[in-house]
């Protein structure tokens, strides 16, 4: 079996208001994917934030491999995929948050990630490390609504 870069469909519809929804996110939350982006680079980063069925709360983060090990593309492993949905299943947990890195460009989804795009429901996190790299510095970290093939921009809460 291949490696896959779509994260499959959880049948949740993304809310009606979705376009004026804010992602709220834990600072530990967003500094584990801000941490993870500086670990993997100069390759994308990858992963997962779920929360709980029926809710749009962030509450664990679930780093996973870019099995595509690249700079410019990101894949989920196929296997590592069907483990983490039945995991969310029996923990009644859907992805909240899928997220990724772009090394060398801004923090915007591109057109292949706008086409995989298969979570209606989610945030699609960015975060580049163009201006910093691996090491202490700026990053960009923005959040996105992506449905259709229409990306809108959402503000980020970040709670302590």
């Amino acid at each position: 079996m291949g490696a896959t870069r779509s994260v499959g469909r959880t049948g949740r519809s993304p809310p009606r208001d979705y376009a004026e929804r804010v992602l709220k996110i834990s600072e530990e939350i967003r500094d584990a994917i801000v941490a993870h982006a500086r670990r993997d680079h100069p390759d994308e980063a990858c992963g997962v934030v779920a929360g709980a069925q029926g809710s749009d709360e962030t509450t664990r983060l679930i780093p996973m491999l870019n099995a595509a090990r690249s700079p410019t593309f990101y894949e989920f492993d196929s296997m590592d995929l069907l483990r983490l949905y039945r995991e969310l299943d029996e923990r009644d947990e859907v992805p909240v948050v899928i997220y990724h890195s772009h090394t060398a460009t801004e923090a915007y989804p591109s057109r292949t990630d706008i086409g995989l795009a298969s979570e209606p429901a989610a945030h699609y996190v960015l975060v580049s490390t163009a201006a910093s790299g691996a090491a202490e510095g700026p990053v960009e970290f923005r959040s996105y609504r992506i449905v259709d093939g229409v990306v809108t921009e959402e503000e980020v809460e970040v709670c302590p």
